[in-house]
């Protein structure tokens, strides 16, 4: 019989308590709860998919149970679950901007936080690892749902770029290979976030504001058209022939790989 895992079930707790609290202060109406509630109903029954499947050597804390910088991460998920309710009640009305941006920013510093809490508890995981990338992407996808009100659809783009990049690992096998590590990569998803949160707050003048969000969709261009490249370059042979892969030709090591999806 599966175990109940606590961590992802006081998640869901955490994230309806926030959302009554949303509600209580600013006002939720009925699309905004549904969409918290069914963020954080996925969140839970992914992240206890995700321990049950978890290989224990993997896990230094055990497949069953969250480590401390998984607590992090799901804090932080809690927090975009409420930007998001607070995202779809933008479109009927308008929220309260520096709720919005205070739990950004909250979720945004924790980013910085579960990592090296990750390192120094010695709790790095496969599992932690695809949780905070995937708490990153949903919170930059809501984000840039919310910036299309002032700046225009096409600043949706910057958040469906990951989604895209999924959608095509399942239609072209090719891209389904492991990236090299790069920390440009970090770096490029740490400015969506920041650029987003400061146009979302309204601090730039409308020409500027649509500057800044251009140049951070340029990078985030450059930095997916660096890895499709990557992943063009180095697709598995063909059968029946034989490629060398660059670093055999060379004689340089392995590199330690990381995936986008």
């Amino acid at each position: 019989m599966p175990t109940v895992r606590t961590g992802p079930v006081n998640g869901l707790i955490v994230q309806v308590v926030l959302l009554a609290g949303l509600a209580g202060t600013v006002g939720l109406g009925v699309a905004a709860w549904l969409v918290g509630i069914a963020y954080g109903v996925v969140m839970c029954a992914a992240l206890t998919h995700g321990l049950h499947l978890a290989d224990t050597d993997d896990s230094p804390v055990g497949g069953e149970q969250l480590g401390p910088a998984d607590r992090v991460t799901l804090t932080r998920a809690v927090l975009v679950g409420g930007v998001a309710a607070l995202t779809i009640e933008s479109l009927d009305r308008p929220v309260p901007v520096d709720v919005l941006v205070v739990l950004t920013v909250v979720a945004l510093v924790l980013d910085a936080v579960d990592g090296q809490v990750a390192r120094r508890t010695g709790t790095v995981t496969a599992l932690g690892a695809r949780f905070d990338m995937e708490v990153d992407a949903f919170l930059i996808l809501v984000l840039s749902v919310y910036v299309t009100g002032p700046m225009g659809e096409w600043a949706l783009t910057i958040g469906a770029m990951r989604y895209a990049f999924v959608v095509a690992t399942w239609l072209l096998p090719w891209m389904r290979g492991s990236l090299p590590a790069r920390p440009w990569r970090k770096v490029v998803a740490a400015t969506q976030g920041i650029v987003l949160v400061v146009v979302a707050a309204d601090v730039l003048a409308p020409p500027w504001a649509a500057v800044v969000l251009m140049a951070s969709l340029a990078l985030l261009i450059e930095s997916f058209g660096h890895d499709v490249r990557w992943l063009w370059h180095h697709r598995p042979a063909p059968l029946g022939s034989v490629r060398l892969s660059p670093h055999a030709v060379h004689g340089a090591p392995g590199r330690r790989e990381e995936r986008r999806t």
